[in-house]
Parts: C-alpha cells; structure tokens; sequence
C-alpha cells in the first residue's frame, strides 16, 4: 500500500460510523444530544506545510484558521479547539499568533498535549463546532443544473509564499499565505441554500474533482470565470495551487452573499472539466 489514497482507502473499512460520513468530506458530524457537533483534524509539518523560517505567530494563525476554514465548509459554529504541540524551546511567537488567531474566530482553547522530539516540528489541531443547519452541507449533495460558485479569488496564497520563499519583505503580498481567512459567516449564511460544499485548500481543480467524484457528477468549470489574485500569466497555476480556503459550493437559486459563478454542474463520467476537456496534468496537491 502506497500514497494517501491507498491509506484512507484502507481507513474507510474502520471508519463505519455514519458521523465520519465515509471519510470522504471536510469534517465528521456527530449527533449529541439536541445538537449536531462538526469535528475536524489538521496537522502541519515544517517543510511540508509552512517554512522552517516562517514567523511561529504566523504558523499558528495557519494552523488555526485552515480548521476553521473546514467548520465553514460544513456552516458551524465553533466551540473550540484542541492543540498538538511539539516544543521548539521558543514558544513565544507562537503562542502571541496562537492568541491572536482563537480571539479573531471568537474560540477557546479547551486542552490537547505537548511533545519533545528531535526534527521537523509537528503540529495538529482539532476544531470542534456546532452546526447552525440541518442538513449539514457535505461534497455529495450536488445536482446536475447547479451552478458552481467560488466565494473570493485564488492564486493570492501561491503568490505570497513564493514572495515569501524569495525573502520579500512585503506584509501585504505575503499575507494571502502567512495568515489566511476562514468565510465562517459566508458558510453560515450559505448552509441552509447549498446542495454541496467545501474549502479549497489543495487547489481548486483538484477539489471541485473530489465534490465531483463524492456527487457522481461533472464539474465543468469555466476557467476565464475564476477569479484571481494573481497575474493572468499565471491562471494555470493559480487553478492548481491551494492554500486560498475559499468556499467552493453549488446551488440552484439566489445566494445570500455575493460569491462567483465559475461553471455548472453536468452528466458525466469526469469528476471535473476545465473549458470542456479533462485539465492535463496535476490537479492540486497531494501529499
């Protein structure tokens, strides 16, 4: 067994409980009492996922918001969050940006554990939230007819880390990848008038694919309606890149806030298309 495929493949045989919804969406929903709790889980590894350089106050903020950014996908309501922390020695940094993002997303911290251990530091979060919907938004709900919508541009994360990687000292270019936003309002509001949604956060084509592939339906995209935050030379990639955690959802009637339409929902064997042919190449991150 070999790749992230194969693995969570193999993990959906233990995954049997109707709230892990099969392993194939942003979070798990979990009935409790007269609530229904959304649960989401995110690890970082330096290197992989941020710069070994990078501020730690802007890796917590990262760390935080791309598990809220799941919450939103699913239009909850945080409740709190549980940290994975290993020690560096130098917590100070992260701690302030670890402040600071909880305070902007008006949650708490309610426990997790600390390690000690030798190379690339390793992070997770879990996010816990409330749903504000029934039912919950998930990848499969989409209908052929949808539109498909995109709730803010793309590319602007791909350009900030490259300006990052290159030493700029431009705040306002790197801040897209440094400190991205969570649409918590935009995912409440749209909750009750999707058919289906989720967070873009490894590219855009490769996840309009897997709302695809979970909704046996084709995606078919409009690449000259995707917005961007980033050179019109650089669309493909900017389609292909992630870390933008924009809302990416269909729907068949008026929206409650403004968002881009970016194509419509088809009969078809393609999880996505890209102006009417299958896109080459790789669609977005893998691990």
């Amino acid at each position: 067994m070999t790749g992230e495929f194969a693995f969570i493949e193999a993990l959906r045989a233990l995954a049997r409980d109707p709230a892990a919804r099969g392993l194939r969406d942003d979070a798990a929903v979990l009935p409790f009492g007269g609530e229904l709790l959304v649960l989401t889980h995110d690890t970082m590894v330096a290197g992989h996922h941020f710069l070994p350089t990078q501020d730690p106050a802007d890796v917590a903020w990262r760390l935080v918001a791309t598990n809220i950014s799941d919450l939103a996908a699913k239009g909850a309501q945080p409740v709190g969050v549980l940290l994975s922390y290993q020690l560096t020695g130098d917590e100070a940094r992260f701690l302030e940006g670890l402040h600071q993002a909880l305070a902007h997303y008006n949650v708490p911290l309610l426990g997790g554990d600390t390690v000690a251990s030798s190379g690339a530091q390793v992070l997770g979060l879990t996010a816990l939230g409330r749903a504000s919907h029934r039912p919950v938004p998930a990848r499969d709900g989409a209908h052929v007819g949808d539109g498909i919508y995109l709730s803010g541009p793309v590319g602007g994360a791909m350009m900030g880390f490259e300006a990052l990687q290159a030493g700029s000292q431009d705040e306002a270019l790197t801040l897209p990848y440094r400190r991205p936003q969570a649409h918590l309002a935009q995912g409440i509001a749209l909750a009750p008038h999707v058919s289906a949604m989720m967070d873009v956060s490894d590219g855009l084509l490769l996840d309009a694919a897997r709302l695809g592939k979970a909704s046996g339906v084709t995606m078919a995209l409009d690449s000259t309606a995707v917005p961007l935050a980033a050179p019109e030379s650089r669309r493909a990639d900017a389609l292909r890149w992630g870390d933008d955690y924009q809302l990416l959802f269909t729907a068949s009637g008026p929206l409650p806030v403004p968002a881009f339409r970016i194509g419509t929902v088809m009969a078809g064997d393609d999880p996505v298309l890209l102006d009417g042919a299958v896109p080459e190449g790789n669609l977005g991150y893998m691990h």
